[in-house]
């Protein structure tokens, strides 16, 4: 095979890493190494999830009198303080809350703030000014420092969809995106790509070969290292069969497991509630809640929950006064959900989001959401956050 139809071919087999014979004798197989330190996983709501409806103030006249038919009725509320109050299909997320083992930040954001779902969320992703452009995001540099200890592993950072975010792509490492550890294995077997197996085995100088003959065969090896971890330890919580619900549950299985990673990644989608927002949003949270709720149940029964961080977050609020259509466009100011067993603070630990001084019909951000991200990375991942995220940012008390 000319290496010009090689390269032609690579954007497929990268994706579906068939490994040629020649490497096959090659791959070494990962240890089954136990994994050491904490656990970080991160939920991202994706869409912008409309906070102001999520954690509720539900003694503000202001939140009824920007809402008149999509705000949550104070008695349907599920009380957390006396002025703010769970969603309705939360209640999940209510008992945990209950047993002490969750924090919520009110008013999370960051200064000039972006609408655009794609460039907000790349804020998100990155860590970056909303004027600043960077190409590694905020993991994928923890990833890259000398204070990410195994971090050679291609699976020390597991995304569980089909492409890799992002946050979790670095200048010298990426995180592993793997929906299914199988059917990963599976696309390796395609015929489509056997002409991979005629290939020579290119020259020590030729780097750019080199680099993608290393992607198939850390690719190979991983899925096969994951897939066999996932079959160590089933999952023992009961978990709704929603898509966030079985992300959940392989994480928990890979948990369980003791599987050499330390940062998973997930997603929920469909938060853009333009219209008909109410049905939406109650289906969206009532899958979130039920799928975390099994998740933590999962961990805490097999003592793992001390060990391990959940943040959620999605890429902006939803804006305080409804539209013509029974929903809300895009924000600015939004809540985070810190779930865990060694939080050092837990429970409401920032004030309501001030409704009566609003940015432009937003609310304003108390706390830059790089603060929690230098946080976690500074007491939770014990790495550099000043050198990772490239400026000083305060560091919270949840931790």
């Amino acid at each position: 095979m000319k290496r010009r139809d090689f390269i032609k071919t690579a954007s497929l087999a990268s994706a579906s890493c068939f490994v040629p014979v020649f490497l096959q004798k090659e791959i070494k197989r990962p240890l089954l190494s136990s994994r050491s330190g904490k656990i970080l996983v991160v939920i991202q709501l994706s869409g912008g999830n409309d906070g102001l409806n999520t954690v509720i103030p539900y003694r503000n006249d202001l939140y009824y009198q920007n809402r008149p038919s999509i705000a949550i009725p104070p008695n349907n509320v599920l009380p957390i303080t006396a002025e703010l109050g769970w969603h309705p299909a939360m209640a999940g997320l209510r008992d945990l809350y209950d047993q002490g083992l969750v924090g919520i930040l009110n008013s999370v954001g960051y200064p000039n703030p972006d609408r655009s779902h794609f460039r907000s969320m790349d804020i998100w992703h990155t860590a970056s000014n909303s004027d600043e452009y960077l190409a590694q995001g905020w993991l994928g540099r923890y990833l890259d420092s000398a204070s990410c200890r195994g971090c050679d592993k291609p699976y020390h950072a597991i995304e569980v969809d089909d492409n890799l975010s992002l946050a979790l792509k670095g200048k010298l490492r990426n995180g592993f995106a793997m929906s299914d550890a199988r059917r990963l294995i599976k696309t390796t077997e395609n015929r489509l790509l056997k002409a991979f197996s005629s290939l020579e085995k290119p020259a020590p100088a030729n780097d750019q070969l080199a680099f993608l003959y290393k992607t198939l065969t850390d690719t190979q090896s991983s899925a096969q290292y994951l897939y066999q971890q996932s079959q160590k330890q089933p999952a023992r919580s009961t978990y709704p069969a929603t898509a966030l619900g079985k992300d959940l549950a392989l994480i928990a299985q890979l948990i369980l497991a003791e599987t050499d990673t330390k940062i998973y990644y997930a997603s929920l989608t469909g938060f853009d509630t333009h219209a008909n927002q109410p049905g939406r949003q109650e289906r969206l949270l009532g899958q979130y809640a039920e799928a975390l709720k099994a998740f933590v149940d999962d961990l805490k029964s097999n003592s793992l929950l001390d060990d391990t961080l959940i943040l959620t977050f999605s890429e902006f609020g939803r804006r305080v006064k409804q539209n013509a259509s029974n929903g809300t466009d895009h924000g600015a100011g939004n809540n985070v959900i810190l779930v865990g067993g060694k939080m050092a603070q837990k429970g409401l630990l920032n004030a309501a989001p001030n409704l009566a001084q609003l940015l432009e019909g937003d609310i304003q951000h108390q706390i830059d959401f790089r603060c929690i991200y230098a946080t976690i990375l500074e007491k939770w991942l014990e790495a550099p956050a000043t050198e990772i995220l490239g400026k000083p940012f305060e560091l919270l008390s949840f931790i």
